[in-house]
């Protein structure tokens, strides 16, 4: 994984990244640096500030800020709300209303370490999300995000009845197969047996708006992962109750 093939936009102040699915924003205690975008950061410009996190399955945009002031910067514009966060998403089934907010406090599983649930005592949180395309098995969801509670996307597409496809821990591990979506599906001849099309977490970072410490507003954007879109397009061709794109 080769650092300058994931930069999307690069300043004295601040480098986006496209973040590959299964990869680590920070290190963990078991893992070594260079296996965290982090780690790859700081090997490749010597120093370098994290400002916001994704979770190891979601791909997509992240900024890192290169300097301390920028650093205190970007982290006080997440803090303060005055970065625009929005996410693509596969949810398992047909939302209704195809648009809607989520207004659900979060707070930590009493008992599972590291999960989260919907709980009126934990702290506010508020999605908005927006159906594009509704193929029936699946729907692909645009979300935005306006706090930033730890798996809120995940947590509140679970309470409304549509979790993130392959989300093991909100939803089920199973992976998309093209069988489920394509109703003629054959095994290769030289195939022992099927492989997924996708077997991580279904969901994307897919833009941030935010104003630079220039005051310049800027959109930055990462297109849907190739294996979530890969999905799409066979569920595209195969959904006989598909509903056409919305613009993004």
């Amino acid at each position: 994984m080769r650092i300058n093939e994931l930069i999307i936009k690069e300043t004295p102040d601040y480098v986006v990244i496209n973040k590959p699915a299964g990869v680590l924003t920070i290190p963990d205690r078991h893992d070594n640096q260079l296996s965290s975008i982090q780690g790859l950061l700081k090997k490749h410009y010597g120093n370098i500030f994290t400002v916001h996190r994704l979770d190891k399955d979601t791909s997509g945009v992240i900024l890192f800020a290169k300097n301390e002031v920028a650093h205190k910067y970007y982290s006080q514009a997440f803090e303060g709300r005055n970065v625009q966060k929005f996410y693509l998403g596969l949810v398992n089934g047909q939302l209704v209303p195809a648009t809607g907010t989520i207004e659900e406090a979060i707070a930590e599983h009493p008992i599972t370490k590291g999960k989260m649930v919907t709980n009126k005592k934990g702290k506010n949180a508020h999605t908005d999300y927006e159906v594009l395309e509704a193929f029936g098995l699946y729907s692909l969801v645009k979300l935005q995000i306006h706090t930033g509670r730890t798996h809120q996307i995940r947590v509140h597409m679970k309470h409304v009845g549509h979790p993130i496809a392959v989300d093991e821990m909100y939803g089920t591990s199973t992976p998309v197969m093209l069988s489920a979506i394509k109703k003629s599906y054959k095994l290769g001849k030289h195939d022992v047996e099927e492989r997924p099309l996708l077997s991580r977490m279904a969901l994307h970072s897919f833009q941030l708006h935010f104003t630079d410490q220039q005051g310049e507003k800027q959109v930055v954007e990462a297109p849907l992962a190739k294996d979530i879109q890969a999905v799409v397009t066979q569920l595209r061709k195969n959904s006989s109750g598909y509903v056409p794109k919305l613009t993004l």
